[in-house]
């Protein structure tokens, strides 16, 4: 226990020098106050916002449409991604696809997807969703080739069936790859979620900084900023407590 807890510390360190140093550069002014306010008046006024509740419902409003664009990207992605890598046709129709568009910055879709879908919810789940599928079907495809195909020419020969096959023999093997390609995604889609509220947005926590950057409320900016990455830290936290959960059968 006191080794588990003694890692704990050196490993959220970083973050403690971090949060020191923005006090002690706006306190000595090293950085001027309207650059960037004091960690105390940012958490004073983070405070403030949370028991007023429009925090609470601008982040409400971002992690529904994070969710439904996350989730979906995970869902289709790995699909996708497993499917082109059994089948022949399906991986010489997407890889295309895949290719042409993993290059395109996701952002300068925004205005696209403004124009067909307006500026409600259906937009920015879009833009989430296309901006965190590449990775989940890159990591699905390699992890589903990857496999061992001596395990799998086992399973044939055994009689059992492709659909067997599928879920006990591909998708095990390739769990790794398609869990480490989630979480690279999972990073994207708070970028994403931020940005494309921002530029098309009446409610969010992306809506909520550019409106209060735009205001000169830099206080209230640097608490809705905090509050993306608190949420986004325990998102990756929580993942990885997942990710440890479920590969438990590689420590065995």
């Amino acid at each position: 226990m006191r080794k588990e807890i003694k890692t704990i510390c050196l490993n959220y360190l970083p973050i403690l020098f971090l949060l020191i140093g923005w006090e002690l550069s706006s306190q000595m002014k090293i950085v001027p106050e309207s650059m960037l306010p004091s960690l105390k008046n940012t958490l004073v006024t983070w405070i403030s916002y949370l028991f007023e509740g429009d925090l609470l419902k601008h982040t409400g409003d971002s992690l529904w449409r994070w969710a439904m664009g996350f989730l979906l990207s995970v869902f289709v992605g790995t699909t996708l991604g497993i499917g082109m890598a059994r089948y022949k046709a399906a991986r010489n129709f997407f890889a295309p696809l895949v290719e042409i568009s993993y290059p395109i910055p996701k952002p300068v879709l925004i205005p696209v997807f403004m124009i067909w879908l307006g500026i409600g919810n259906s937009s920015k789940i879009m833009v989430i969703f296309l901006g965190c599928i590449i990775p989940v079907v890159i990591s699905a495809f390699n992890g589903a080739r990857g496999v061992d195909k001596y395990l799998i020419w086992s399973a044939r020969n055994m009689g059992t069936s492709e659909k067997k096959i599928l879920w006990k023999v591909i998708i095990p093997g390739a769990l790794p790859d398609i869990l480490s390609g989630i979480r690279s995604s999972l990073a994207l889609s708070y970028i994403m979620m931020v940005v494309s509220e921002m530029l098309t947005a009446n409610s969010g926590l992306g809506f909520l900084i550019f409106f209060l950057g735009e205001s000169g409320v830099y206080e209230g900016l640097f608490a809705a900023v905090l509050t993306v990455a608190i949420l986004g830290f325990a998102a990756d936290r929580l993942y990885l407590w997942l990710m440890d959960k479920i590969l438990i059968w590689r420590e065995e």
